[in-house]
């Protein structure tokens, strides 16, 4: 089924109508045109790019630097890999089950602002005040609670707002709202970092700073891009078997989603479990006295290579209709950028290597996400799809500390390189079976 898109882009509809069962969410699944934008296309394209960013500085700036710096503050030195461990591997799996509850609560949601607005201002607000209350944060369960409900409040505004995509971006767009989606994405998991090294010494005032900053863009997009009432759509029957059912993928009924979510839980596993730890790497492998002096010029270097390979490989698959070529170069280009300190334990090399493999990550964030879009089982269920989806790309970020301090203790910092490379070849070869797109 296709809806009719013969309103033009950047156009608002003339009269819209609300959405319901007879029409998109009733039949449709993510391969199929949704109804267009209210406010029109390009509006939705520019927004997206700051509101992701509202959610993907966070998730820069605190797993990566403000978190391990507040822990290495309150627990001293001597500790800090296995305290961070610990509540790096709570949150994520906090995080890990909140995105997919968050998409199941907001696919169900009925009210005059659609199925995704409420629940990304509420999560936004609610995340806010879980920053500030890990601002204050003195004890070890304290710092656990507090960033647990973190990942819980972000996930909840995260998961409706990937919806975002199958809900209102028609098919042969996607690869560029990808591209634009992942600007957004990357330029605020490094960005953070940049922005995040400001407050390197004052971690308080930087929590507020990201609460304040996600809430004002987040309630802006909202304010900009105004959803189709749900009001009219059919309640789906709650049973807690489908909700438990919520958590797995089933790869006979659906290979093609299953396929894609190993790709990506593959891929930013071993992309983030280096560069995730990347300020007890410049301490304690390179032994760089000040790191929060280096970390802003090795974002901006990083941040420079993604926006250029996806700023031309998110339209270019959109013209070639292939994703999965995208995907296999990217895998390939990164994984000659971790050979170099593995091999070259020297700043340059570090340096090298975060412009190369800036480079290749940029390649497949440009194509991800419409890649996942398109093997979506039905628009009833967005959200929850994506929110299962999304515990391949938001869980390695989160858990980054986590698995890296694993492998350094076991193996030591120089078993990072290896391992990183190895899970990105194999995530490359997990997209390979998908039919649903080339």
């Amino acid at each position: 089924m296709t809806s009719d898109t013969s309103v033009p882009l950047g156009e608002p509809a003339a009269e819209p109508t609300p959405i319901t069962t007879n029409t998109f969410v009733g039949t449709a699944s993510g391969n199929d045109d949704p109804p267009a934008p209210i406010k029109g296309l390009r509006r939705l394209m520019v927004w997206i790019i700051p509101a992701n960013l509202g959610i993907y500085l966070i998730w820069g700036a605190l797993p990566g630097i403000l978190l391990p710096q507040q822990i290495t503050q309150l627990f001293g030195e001597q500790d800090k890999v296995a305290n961070l461990t610990i509540v790096a591997t709570i949150g994520a799996f906090a995080a890990m089950v909140a995105q997919p509850i968050a998409g199941q609560i907001s696919d169900r949601t009925r009210s005059r602002f659609g199925r995704r607005a409420p629940w990304i201002l509420l999560g936004s607000l609610a995340g806010g005040l879980s920053l500030i209350g890990l601002a204050f944060a003195n004890s070890l369960v304290g710092v656990i609670i507090a960033w647990t409900l973190v990942q819980i409040c972000y996930n909840f505004a995260q998961g409706p707002l990937t919806a975002v995509m199958p809900d209102r971006v028609p098919l042969k767009r996607r690869g560029t709202f990808a591209a634009l989606s992942g600007i957004g994405l990357m330029v605020g998991a490094l960005g953070g970092q940049i922005v995040g090294s400001l407050f390197f010494n004052s971690i308080a005032v930087g929590y507020v700073f990201f609460a304040v900053f996600s809430l004002v863009v987040l309630t802006l997009f909202v304010l900009a891009n105004p959803d189709y009432s749900s009001r009219a759509l059919e309640r789906e029957p709650f049973t807690l078997g489908e909700f438990l059912r919520t958590f797995w993928v089933n790869p006979i009924a659906h290979p093609d989603f299953f396929w894609a979510f190993t790709g990506r839980l593959l891929l930013y596993t071993g992309y983030f479990a280096v560069t995730g730890y990347q300020l007890f790497l410049l301490t304690d492998y390179f032994h760089v006295a000040h790191p929060e002096q280096v970390i802003p010029l090795l974002g901006l270097i990083s941040l420079a290579g993604i926006i250029i390979s996806t700023v031309i490989s998110g339209p270019l698959s959109d013209r070639f209709g292939r994703r999965k070529p995208f995907v296999f170069a990217s895998a390939a280009v990164v994984s000659v950028a971790f050979l170099l300190p593995w091999l070259w334990p020297d700043l340059t090399a570090w340096f090298i290597m975060t412009a190369i493999s800036g480079f290749g990550f940029g390649m497949f964030q440009a194509v991800d996400t419409a890649l996942m879009s398109e093997v979506l089982p039905s628009a009833k269920s967005f959200a929850k799809d994506l929110g299962v989806v999304n515990i391949a790309a938001t869980l390695p970020q989160t858990l980054a500390p986590g698995v890296a301090g694993a492998i350094v203790l076991a193996f030591g910092y120089a078993g990072l390189f290896p391992i990183g490379i190895v899970l990105g070849i194999l995530g490359a070869l997990a997209v390979w079976p998908i039919k649903a797109t080339r």
